[in-house]
């Protein structure tokens, strides 16, 4: 359905239009169009290629969706595709935003997220001489509110690493804790696509042949670039410590069986001498001279119970028991 259809000119709002009026405002100097679409059918796309003449591939893109982050120019105009990534629960999902931008016009279609835009358009009326830019700074306020929403993404994604570490420390199931730090490794890498292509891109659209959308506002795009770019840096430190994470947990688990593996072999050992003991006082060869001997059973007894405690007392003392 259609959000929005406003028209703008000379950096200031001239009116709420309908999309059949669209052609009109288009025809006047210093005029622009800027449309939002979310969900919207087949038919409204349609409507909307007709009235901005917009590239059948690309439209085609915008229809079907599940597109890879991209920048595609088409002759005067581009359409940038970005991801919107927002956690729900244990999952992170991905909605998507498709702008069509040309000299005259901005439409914005989005996807699998109720989360829309009115900030943006409110900021751009704010500030009507950067707004005189025309499509180029439309198209890079809103490129930048969903760069923008990956902060506070990997702000999240920081917060719930820390806890998995304090919970590894903490004597939690280690089994347990593999599984959330998988969890979180794929939510890391869900965000990293979305990312990373963007950072190729966004530098065509700044340095050097700049698009004529673009021209005049190359001074926003670099900051767009520059976001992305601290973005991903933070994404391969978050990888890196998840990765230290994983290490560390298994390592507390071999060192766990380590433990038990001492004990075991510490209770065997206090077991087996007592039964070295008794198997030779039990062969009963003639000639053994303590068979007939009246303490003999006493004095057995008194070995088997002194060689436990010296046992006992030095896996004590080296931490075995």
């Amino acid at each position: 359905m259609i959000v929005n259809c406003v028209a703008y000119q000379d950096g200031r709002k001239l009116a709420d239009i309908h999309a059949e009026e669209i052609s009109d405002y288009l025809e006047h100097p210093g005029t622009f169009v800027w449309v939002a679409l979310k969900d919207p059918s087949n038919d409204e796309l349609e409507a909307m290629r007709t009235e901005f003449d917009l590239h059948p591939l690309a439209v085609e893109d915008a229809s079907h969706g599940h597109q890879r982050p991209k920048i595609d120019e088409y002759g005067d105009s581009l359409v940038a595709v970005l991801h919107i990534v927002e956690p729900h629960g244990d999952e992170m999902e991905v909605a998507e935003l498709s702008i069509f931008a040309g000299p005259n016009y901005v439409l914005s279609v989005r996807k699998g997220t109720e989360h829309g835009f009115v900030a943006v358009r409110e900021r751009t009326e704010r500030e009507p001489e950067l707004l005189r830019h025309g499509s180029g700074f439309v198209l890079y306020a809103l490129m930048d509110n969903v760069v923008d929403r990956y902060f506070p993404v990997v702000d999240a994604l920081e917060v719930e690493l820390e806890d998995l570490e304090a919970r590894i420390f903490s004597g939690a199931t280690a089994q347990r804790n593999i599984e959330e730090l998988y969890q979180l490794k794929h939510k890391l890498m869900v965000v990293r696509h979305a990312v990373e292509p963007l950072i190729e891109v966004s530098y065509r659209l700044y340095g050097g042949r700049v698009p004529q959308v673009c021209m005049g506002t190359q001074d926003y795009f670099r900051d767009i670039h520059d976001h992305l770019l601290r973005v991903s840096q933070a994404l391969d430190g978050l990888r890196d410590m998840v990765g230290t994470a994983m290490s560390v947990n298994l390592a507390l688990i071999t060192l766990a069986e380590n433990e038990v593996t001492k004990r075991l072999a510490s209770y065997a050992a206090l077991i087996a001498v007592p039964t070295l003991v008794a198997g030779i006082e039990g062969m009963n060869f003639r000639h053994m001279p303590e068979l007939d001997w009246a303490f003999g059973y006493p004095a057995s007894l008194l070995l088997m119970v002194v060689a436990d405690w010296l046992l006992y007392r030095n896996f004590k003392r080296v931490g075995w028991l």
